[in-house]
């Protein structure tokens, strides 16, 4: 991590690559021959990426093209200088609702990188140590939705230590091989399975009534104006007045949740715009990858609370998430609002409205008891007319089921004591 390669780190290398050492006079002739073509090639701490570089150069320029190929295809390459697809975890068995997260040992590893490119130790990266950080890779996969402005930043638009792990937590969890594909590109060289974990399937969280998961999604639903915007920019510390510079139709934001036992949870908030929804439930797994859902409407705004409490039945969300309800509380709520909007959590047995408010920066710990409902996964469940309608049918199934192997049995015993008399009809005691 100094930027240069010393004789043993060269060694090292070379065996690696080549199964074969260098020879301390071998080491001492790749260097003078690289300081008399490039000076800055060599250094007092070893050989330098420019001088790394133009060894490469030299074996292509004397045809040696087999040399570089060699240490690209022993890294994980392809011919196309893609990684390789056998070189990367095989995901495909993860059910979907499961999840992947980063391992120890690969977040290890992002605080090494963090720390080594936070070259004035001022506890943030700028921009211009974000690309040469990601100068080893084909592109920084951070410029582009829905990666661009998903976190918090410093007073000067830098990404502190928590940011840039979370960014990391957002990519795992989106696209974790590209993610694992990242962290490789950026000197990641431990088994490749080392990185990733996949959580344990919610079915299986309800049941232990626990969850293993460190790294929470929340989809944030509602009608439009009711706040989501504002709700998920308030999460990176953007102003309200700059609410609604998310443009994305489906737009995310990400950061870490301090909990009452001192740990840290990451959770990242997923705006799902409202004319997208129907097209957007159509899906039997579109729920899978939710852990929490919040349902965002304006206080002042009857109708507001209306579209709210449908897309809340529209979940049919028994089997699938959870439900939080939230309300925008900037301008007077109109007359009923608060009881109404009490009355449809009580109906659906879910905890009562949470006052918020980003304009008067009055959140109401709204994003700890996201996190809070997300982690007690066999709580908080809203019930809707069709999950009691299941449920109905669900006790009428088990009720006839009983009742047939009540009577299955009793039936047995009938014959059976039909037979026991039919023999003694028909062999008379003597």
């Amino acid at each position: 991590m100094d930027s240069a390669l010393n004789d043993s780190e060269l060694n090292e290398f070379q065996v690696k690559c080549f199964n074969a050492p260098l020879q301390p006079a071998e080491i001492v002739g790749v260097k003078r021959v690289v300081q008399e073509r490039v000076p800055e090639g060599v250094n007092d701490r070893g050989l330098t990426l420019t001088g790394f570089l133009f060894l490469h150069a030299l074996f292509i320029e004397k045809g040696r093209l087999e040399t570089t190929w060699a240490v690209l295809l022993k890294f994980g390459y392809n011919d196309d200088i893609e990684l390789r697809k056998d070189s990367l975890p095989d995901l495909s068995k993860k059910a979907p609702d499961q999840s992947v997260e980063l391992t120890s040992e690969a977040v290890d590893f992002l605080i090494g990188i963090f720390r080594l490119f936070d070259s004035n130790n001022d506890g943030a990266l700028q921009d211009s140590e974000l690309d040469e950080l990601f100068s080893t890779a084909p592109e920084s996969p951070w410029d582009e939705a829905p990666y661009k402005n998903s976190v918090e930043r410093n007073e000067f638009g830098d990404i502190r230590l928590s940011g840039f792990l979370a960014q990391w937590d957002l990519m795992t969890l989106l696209d974790p091989l590209k993610s694992l594909a990242y962290l490789i590109y950026l000197g990641y060289s431990n088994d490749p399975k080392t990185a990733l974990r996949v959580t344990r399937k919610r079915t299986l969280d309800i049941k232990k009534q626990q969850s293993d998961r460190h790294v929470y999604q929340c989809f944030v639903f509602g009608p439009k104006n009711a706040g989501k915007s504002t709700l998920l920019s308030s999460f990176v510390g953007r102003p309200f007045q700059n609410a609604h510079g998310l443009a994305d139709n489906y737009s995310y934001t990400v950061n870490t949740v301090d909990q009452i036992r001192g740990t840290k949870k990451t959770l990242i908030l997923h705006e799902i715009q409202e004319d997208d929804v129907k097209q957007f439930l159509s899906s039997k797994d579109s729920l899978a990858a939710c852990d929490v859902a919040v349902f965002v409407y304006d206080s002042s705004d009857e109708y507001s609370l209306k579209r709210a409490s449908a897309l809340l039945i529209a979940r049919r969300g028994e089997d699938t998430g959870y439900g939080v309800h939230a309300f925008k509380d900037d301008l007077d709520s109109y007359s009923m609002a608060i009881r109404d909007s009490e009355a449809i959590c009580q109906e659906m047995k879910i905890d009562a409205p949470i006052r918020i408010s980003a304009k008067k920066r009055e959140m109401n710990n709204i994003f700890w008891r996201i996190v809070n409902a997300a982690e007690r996964c066999h709580l908080s469940v809203p019930e809707t007319e069709y999950g009691r309608n299941m449920k109905q049918y669900r006790r009428l199934v088990n009720r006839s089921l009983m009742f047939a192997s009540v009577g299955a049995a009793t039936a047995v015993v009938v014959m059976a004591a039909y037979r026991a008399y039919a023999s003694r009809k028909s062999h008379p005691a003597s």
